[in-house]
Order: structure tokens, then C-alpha cells, then sequence
């Protein structure tokens, strides 16, 4: 049996109860829209899209859904499927795939890490962790999703060649994550100059969390990491 409980995910789940109307398109379309885990991944995970999609994306942690929805609406033949489990968040985001009938998105509300270890291996094209928690006391360290542990469950899935792609706006979390992907035998780092993660990645939509972060005065570091 997996073991779930290492590297497991620490947040909030539960906020302001949600709208009469949300609540209503929420659990309308939660049933369609998340996979099932008590039931075996798909080989191909293309299949669980209802457009024809090329590759899968998973981004860990999709907040207000800014990221995902652009990249969904840009790349109709990319399939995404974005992880997250604080209940608001994960509701407006599903009423935002619901009204622009994106047949190429699908969303799972729970801890990310249950996610990893259903899928199928090398069954991914990408991973996108944009502005996690960075947990900055040291005692809580401990809890940052970018850990040994974590970091195997994110090599196993993807397919040779892919990328891990972190984002982060605090410069602890950003030299955190460097000393651990160069500490794993299956990434490498990606940037050649510094414009190569001082930059996002272009076209780039920008989150709720990068503008607060901006407005606050520090700025983004954008990471890319390719599986060996």
C-alpha cells in the first residue's frame, strides 16, 4: 500500500461557503470533471479528455485557475489537469471550464501527492508549481511541496525530455528548490543566462498570487527543470 502520508500536502481546504448558484455548477460538474482514484489510471492519459488532446500538463496548486484556464484556452490540443484542494478556489475555477465548455481540462480537489501516485508512469508532458506556499519559517521547512520525496513522485510520472516548471516570488523557496532539483539525479536545470529565470515563460498569463507578490515589491523567479 502507498504510503501518502510522506511529502504530503499542508494548506487550507475549506473557506467562505460557496454561492447557492456556484455550489449548484460545482457539484454538476465535479463528477465529470475529476478522475475517479478508486478506480485504475487510464494507460493513455489522453483518454480522459473529451477533446482530442496530443500531451498532458499537470499544474500543482492552480489558486484563482489564471494559469490554467489561459494555457487551456491557448493549447486546445494540450490536455491539463489542475490540482487543487482548497475548496473556493477549485469551485470558481470549475464554473470558469464550465462556462468557456473547455473540453480539455480536468481538476482534482484533493492533496496533490494522491494524484502522483495514481497516475501512470511516464504519463506526463509537464508539471507546473506557480507560487506555492513557501512556508518561510524554518521550523515548517518541513512542509514545502518540493522535498526528496515529493520530487521522485514528480520524476516517475514524467516522460523523458519533460519539464517541472516552479515558480516563486520568495528567495528561499527559490535557492530551496534549486538545491534540491540539483540534488536529484533525474532533473536537470534549464537556464543558460539569467533572462532564462528572471523571465516567465512566454506567452504567460500571470497569477493572482504574482500580482500580490509585484504590488508587495519582490519579483518572480521562474524555473524550468527537464527529466532526464
Amino acid at each position: 500500500m502507498i504510503d501518502h502520508s510522506k511529502g504530503s500536502f499542508f494548506g487550507r481546504r475549506v473557506g467562505k461557503p460557496l454561492r447557492a448558484a456556484r455550489r449548484e455548477i460545482f457539484e454538476a460538474a465535479i463528477g465529470r470533471l475529476q478522475p475517479d482514484l478508486g478506480h485504475p489510471a487510464p494507460a493513455d492519459l489522453r483518454d480522459m479528455f473529451t477533446s482530442p488532446v496530443d500531451g498532458v500538463w499537470m499544474e500543482i496548486g492552480f489558486g484563482g485557475g489564471e494559469h490554467l484556464l489561459h494555457e487551456a484556452g491557448r493549447l486546445p490540443r494540450t490536455g491539463f489537469i489542475g490540482v487543487e484542494p482548497f475548496v473556493s478556489s477549485l469551485a470558481k475555477t470549475v464554473a470558469d471550464i464550465e462556462a468557456a465548455e473547455l473540453g480539455n481540462v480536468r481538476v482534482y480537489g484533493d492533496d496533490a501527492i494522491k494524484l502522483l501516485d495514481w497516475l501512470p508512469e511516464a504519463s506526463l508532458d509537464g508539471i507546473y508549481q506557480l507560487y506555492p506556499d513557501p512556508w518561510p519559517k524554518r521550523r515548517h521547512w518541513k512542509r514545502r511541496f518540493v522535498n526528496p520525496v515529493n520530487l521522485d513522485r514528480i520524476a516517475r510520472v514524467l516522460r523523458p525530455g519533460a519539464c517541472f516548471r516552479f515558480a516563486s516570488d520568495i528567495d528561499t523557496y527559490v535557492e530551496w528548490t534549486l538545491a534540491h532539483l540539483a540534488a536529484h539525479p533525474a532533473f536537470e536545470w534549464t537556464a543558460e543566462r539569467a533572462a532564462d529565470w528572471l523571465v516567465p515563460w512566454q506567452p504567460w498569463s500571470g497569477t493572482r498570487y504574482e500580482d500580490k507578490a509585484f504590488r508587495e515589491g519582490r519579483k518572480g523567479h521562474y524555473l524550468e527543470f527537464r527529466r532526464r
